[in-house]
């Protein structure tokens, strides 16, 4: 809860009075102690950031920069950036977390710098929004990498160009091709597809709205427990609608 209030703008100064009646004026919550507190944090997360990275194998990453505005001046917005990775065995992972200007080039490429230099090996697939800043970045410190656009996203902006009526079904559809098993069964959802019109008709199938069947619409999730080849793409899950471009 103390870091938590701290980010939040509560000061150092201002802990004691405002926690004194849950925890009592003797809990240690001075303003030395908080001062203290906050420096051990920091120690922690540096330690994490420049922990050695040669002994994982992560095959995917997931980015995405969140946005806040804590303790900045009114024209400047914080944005940390993450990175989420699994690894061959199915396991998920925190990769890194950092601080960057917005969600630019630069910040992105010194954070995959950075975990390049701790030992990352170029992962097999990077997914991320449509914030150009990342692309960018990724093909200039791991060429090798594929990229994709993530399903949230595409999701979201197809449901926002179909009508409310189809919407639902649109939604179930897409579910059915995130968790196709190959590109025959990803076909299906579209050409048996109950999202119609109300006249019966199905006019969004071949719609610019509609979901592309094609990369990098579509992501496939590596379930929890699976288990990859490491660093063979052959012998990974494949991808319902066929090999990314290079």
């Amino acid at each position: 809860m103390l870091p938590l209030l701290y980010l939040h703008g509560l000061s150092t100064k201002d802990f004691v009075p405002a926690l004194a009646e849950f925890f009592g004026s003797e809990a240690g919550l001075s303003a030395a102690a908080i001062t203290r507190l906050t420096k051990s944090w920091s120690a922690e997360r540096e330690a994490f950031m420049a922990r050695d990275l040669s002994a994982v194998d992560d095959v995917y990453v997931w980015v995405d920069g969140i946005h806040f505005s804590v303790r900045l001046g009114k024209d400047d917005r914080l944005c940390v950036l993450v990175m989420v990775g699994v690894r061959t065995d199915g396991t998920k992972e925190l990769i890194a977390l950092t601080d960057g200007y917005r969600e630019s080039t630069e910040s992105w490429a010194e954070l995959l710098r950075d975990a390049k230099r701790q030992g990352m090996r170029a992962p097999v697939l990077a997914v991320g929004d449509g914030a150009l800043g990342f692309w960018a970045a990724v093909r200039d410190v791991f060429p090798k990498t594929r990229w994709q656009r993530d399903w949230v996203h595409k999701v979201a902006n197809v449901l926002n160009a179909l009508p409310a009526s189809v919407q639902t079904a649109a939604r179930r559809a897409m579910r059915e091709i995130w968790d196709a098993e190959d590109r025959d069964h990803a076909d299906k959802p579209w050409t048996s597809s109950p999202a119609t019109s109300p006249n019966g008709r199905r006019p969004y199938r071949s719609s610019p709205v509609t979901v592309r069947r094609c990369w990098p619409s579509t992501t496939i999730r590596p379930s929890t427990g699976s288990t990859f080849e490491p660093r063979t793409l052959s012998s990974r899950r494949s991808h319902p609608c066929g090999p990314a471009p290079t």
